[in-house]
């Protein structure tokens, strides 16, 4: 059945709206949490959990995700989930206990993760002409990147005027509105003769991306030495090895470990892991530099950040498909990281008294080679698997992003805290937790530099934003040197990518050159 232009971009518009409320969400939740702590009054370990919840629950559903819907139909997860993500919403709005919303959170995780892999399944479905998909893909990724800007804006301007919950109370009315929509305009996808489901293989890949996820997080907030990160790793790496040998040996796996035998789908998914650890550096920078640098309000960094995601949407959808047909996807991938190594060679040059608009470039630089780059290995992913299988596919593609952005926040955080450490200089006559403080993170030292006479308090606040900022060079150093081998790697890895399967049944795909 041929699919009408207006249906195509109406299903566009439904599965972009869809993936703009869970990303905007991530980031608004930040700027929530001096409010709802005062309200709430949550412990230290429960204002983790209240940050963490949605990304853990989230990262370990997405491949049983991915696959149930490639099994029932995508419009009817994603639906399911849309419909289950505004109950949510609405439920973190209100949640009159921490307990409540650590539990609210967990839900909108499970939520989420319908949301990402069955919205790329669909626009696969109704965009198969390559160039024509390779577009939508792109404006769908931008769209993603410019909710992530757009959160701390939305964030910040409606907790200047309303309490806590309004960041997650704006989602109820976007998300009915795309389920009205949805119900009308997106078509069915589904794998005709999906099999039955393997149900032992769920909770071990729950376990196994679960594990390794909060053993990387949990490393990056605490370091190696808490017992219970070796017992998460080691319960990760274990459900993992035993859900690979059990996808190898079971009639109907969760996962076709036969699609890592291509080696454009292995490369672009690896490619999207280790292009998030780089791109953490971005977020570092914004999150700290604006706000405790600089010291602007929440609104204003939210707002300084988004000529990076604006530029994300533009390499992605308007540079990205040209460039594959003039130079090819490998070459196309590496230009874009190599564009992204740059800027956060550029980044380096930033110190706490440099001016914004200094900023703006390596920014566009960095937003438009990532949005290049994950792009087209985001395009890649969809277009080396059959239709059927798209949604397991996207899903993989998704996990390793959740794995590759906490890899890179562990490690790179740890970097530049190291330094920080190693630069500080704890001025005479604090000693004691004060000067514990004041060594141990920059904002931990602003805060002991509040409760200090002035002038000491001023020089210890200008020693802890210069330390700051050499650790965030020596990030942004690794961040830059990380995107540079990544670049090579693509080069090699997605050298060959198949041509777009049009076939449900399609065994192996036809190699094209890649340039």
């Amino acid at each position: 059945m041929e699919i009408t232009t207006a249906r195509k971009w109406g299903t566009f518009a439904v599965c972009a709206l869809v993936a703009i409320v869970p990303n905007i969400d991530l980031t608004a939740l930040n700027q929530a949490v001096p409010k709802l702590s005062a309200d709430l009054r949550p412990s230290a370990t429960q204002i983790l959990w209240i940050a963490d919840a949605y990304g853990f629950v989230l990262a370990g559903l997405l491949i049983t995700m991915g696959v149930i819907g490639d099994r029932i139909g995508h419009k009817r997860l994603l639906m399911s989930g849309v419909a289950l993500f505004a109950v949510a919403s609405a439920a973190t709005a209100y949640a009159p206990s921490a307990e409540w919303l650590i539990a609210a959170r967990a839900v909108l995780g499970a939520a989420g993760a319908t949301l990402m892999p069955s919205g790329l399944s669909l626009v696969r479905r109704v965009f198969v002409e390559p160039k024509e998909r390779t577009m939508a893909v792109g404006l769908f990724m931008g769209v993603g990147g410019l909710a992530v800007g757009l959160g701390p804006v939305l964030g910040g301007a409606l907790l200047d005027d309303f309490w806590w919950g309004s960041v997650f109370l704006i989602n109820v009315p976007v998300m009915v509105l795309a389920l009205v929509a949805g119900l009308l305009v997106l078509p069915e996808s589904r794998n005709p003769n999906p099999g039955r489901l393997d149900v032992p293989s769920v909770p071990l890949s729950v376990a196994g991306v679960l594990g390794i996820v909060y053993a990387i997080k949990e490393t990056a907030a605490h370091g190696v030495a808490h017992a219970r990160i070796g017992v998460a790793a080691g319960v990760g790496l274990v459900a993992l090895v035993w859900f690979v040998r059990r996808q190898l040996t079971v009639a109907h796996p969760l996962i076709d470990m036969r699609l890592f035998r291509r080696a454009a789908f292995t490369g672009a998914v690896v490619t999207n892991l280790f292009a998030m650890f780089a791109l953490v550096a971005q977020s570092l920078i914004f999150s700290i530099l604006f706000q405790m640098v600089f010291g602007w309000s929440p609104l204003r960094s939210g707002l300084a950040g988004l000529p990076g995601a604006v530029a994300a949407m533009v390499g992605g959808a308007a540079l990205a498909p040209p460039l594959i047909n003039a130079i090819g996807r490998a070459r196309t991938v590496a230009l874009g990281l190599a564009v992204a190594a740059a800027a956060f060679a550029g980044f380096t040059l930033v110190d706490a008294h440099t001016a914004y608009w200094t900023l703006v470039l390596p920014m566009a630089m960095s937003g438009i080679g990532m949005g290049m780059a994950l792009t087209v290995t985001g395009d890649t992913v969809l277009a080396s698997v059959p239709k059927d299988r798209s949604g397991a596919a996207s899903a993989i593609s998704e996990t390793a992003t959740e794995l590759g952005g906490a890899l890179g926040m562990a490690i790179l955080g740890s970097v530049l805290t190291a330094v920080y450490r190693d630069r500080i200089t704890v001025p005479d006559g604090i000693t004691g937790p004060a000067g514990h403080a004041v060594r141990d993170s920059l904002p931990a030292a602003l805060q002991a530099a509040a409760g200090l006479p002035a002038r000491l308090g001023a020089q210890v606040a200008g020693l802890a934003r210069d330390a700051y900022v050499d650790g965030m060079h020596a990030a942004l150093v690794c961040s830059a040197g990380f995107a540079a081998l990544v670049a090579v790697a693509a080069l090699v890895t997605l050298r060959s990518v198949p041509k777009v399967i049009e076939e449900d049944g399609a065994s192996e795909p036809e190699l094209e050159n890649a340039r």
